[in-house]
């Protein structure tokens, strides 16, 4: 009887709150589900029929989740996910609450869930799943995580409490998802890049992870693919990058259209853009190896994956077309700044800078993105958001010529059309509170579908 008066009482929260516009319901069900019933969605998580598989890492965690939930649907499976990206306890539990029926049950064959780094014990000891995947560990939100080996701490405890007939699936690339899965009593199931073609000769100055964990030497870095991902080993031979099980080759990169990778003899094509979306295709890759599907189907699936709502979405607005990009931290602002200049040929940008508890409050980690990437090439660059006066001090300081800040998303975007001939496309790069109010706007316009229903 509790379960279900949570259930009911969290699915009637989530209808409400679309109904009057105040929110997805992505979150707020979950919260008021817990309070009748703290362990619903444990009781839920055992209701489904194959399991769960769950994912956590600073970056990538939405795009990899939907490309896993798209091989499941696929193959004939009912999925449940926390597909709008609320990815703490309470989002995974509004999630599951949705799919449920009114006797209170599940009814969906697979879960899968993205879960913050600091929510995965709660989430392995809770959803007990049958696959945890970590995709990487970035200097992120540092008011609210501490330094990256604090978090690389407590993923280590989550992991070491997966059931023991769960697997681990880890990027090798990463030195701190690396010095997790080593310590470890299963071996994990590797995965990571191999093509030096696409790799920097160098760790860029934002990087973090740079010191061998065992013995605190300078780890030297023969080939480095995002941040700190790459090929590295101690020069004491203290520790070194593992062999991947799966390995991704023969990249080729086409601005934000696409990315082309080689991996167990099949060619995999993904219409999402970036070097950082060749680690989710791959991630997403091992998972499906893992649960048993052949790599040609994989390789067929992935070809006709859509964009979740932010990551790269593809808008049209008034003959222009507007490409919403979620650039949250130094590591992944840096690489869609790569990708949007250097291999999509951007020259319109709005960049959105917010300082809300879902962003960080902390903003000082503008000052570690190479925004003088944009200097010479960019044409127009809008600040926006909360802290947008912030953000034009940096540009200043970069060297980019910047229009006015602009904190409200309205005004903003419409500086951005203004600025943006017709049949063009502009690149909207944000942190993760400004992307939802600039995408309020987009939809309040009818540029844009709510995220609910993306």
């Amino acid at each position: 009887m509790r379960r279900t008066a949570a259930v009911w009482a969290g699915k009637a929260t989530g209808v409400l709150s679309r109904f009057s516009r105040l929110g997805g319901g992505t979150t707020l069900p979950g919260d008021v589900a817990r309070a009748i019933d703290p362990d619903v969605l444990r009781k839920l998580s055992r209701d489904l029929k194959h399991g769960a598989i769950v994912i956590t890492g600073t970056n990538g965690k939405t795009t990899t989740a939907r490309l896993v939930t798209w091989l499941l649907e696929g193959a004939g499976h009912s999925v449940v996910s926390n597909r709008a990206g609320a990815n703490l306890i309470f989002g995974a539990t509004a999630a599951a609450l949705e799919r449920a029926g009114a006797n209170g049950r599940l009814h969906a064959d697979w879960g899968v869930f993205e879960i913050d780094e600091a929510s995965l014990e709660r989430a392995v000891e809770e959803i007990q799943p049958r696959a945890a995947m970590v995709l990487n560990l970035f200097r992120d939100q540092l008011d609210r995580y501490g330094e990256l080996e604090a978090i690389a701490k407590r993923i280590e405890a989550a992991l070491a409490r997966l059931p023991d007939d769960s697997h681990a699936v880890m990027n090798a690339d990463d030195p701190r998802v690396a010095e997790i899965g080593l310590n470890l009593k299963r071996k994990p199931l590797w995965f990571g890049l191999d093509d030096p073609a696409v790799a920097l000769h160098e760790l860029p100055h934002a990087a973090d992870a740079r010191t061998c964990p065992r013995c605190g030497a300078s780890l030297i870095f023969d080939g480095v693919y995002v941040g700190h991902d790459g090929l590295y080993r101690c020069p004491n031979g203290d520790f070194a990058r593992p062999a991947p099980d799966l390995a991704a080759t023969h990249i080729e990169l086409n601005g934000f259209d696409s990315v082309a990778l080689g991996v167990s003899g099949v060619r995999i094509e993904l219409p999402l853009g970036g070097l950082y979306n060749a680690y989710n295709a791959l991630a997403a890759f091992a998972a499906g190896n893992a649960l048993g599907f052949e790599p040609a189907y994989i390789a067929e699936r992935f070809r006709t994956v859509q964009a979740a709502f932010g990551r790269q979405e593809r808008l049209e607005a008034k003959g222009r077309k507007l490409n919403v990009v979620l650039s949250k931290n130094p590591a992944g602002f840096n690489e869609t700044l790569r990708t949007a200049v250097d291999l999509a040929g951007g020259h319109w940008f709005l960049i959105g800078l917010n300082d809300r508890r879902a962003d960080g409050t902390d903003v000082s980690w503008i000052w570690d993105v190479d925004f003088e990437r944009l200097r010479g090439r960019s044409r127009v660059v809008v600040p926006a958001g909360n802290r947008a006066a912030d953000l034009a001090v940096r540009l200043k300081y970069a060297g980019v010529e910047a229009q006015p800040p602009e904190s409200d998303p309205a005004r903003a975007i419409d500086a951005l059309i203004e600025a943006t001939p017709e049949g063009e496309t502009a690149h909207m790069l944000c942190t993760y509170t400004a992307m939802l109010d600039l995408r309020a706007e987009l939809v309040r316009r009818g540029w844009a579908k709510p995220y609910w229903e993306t």
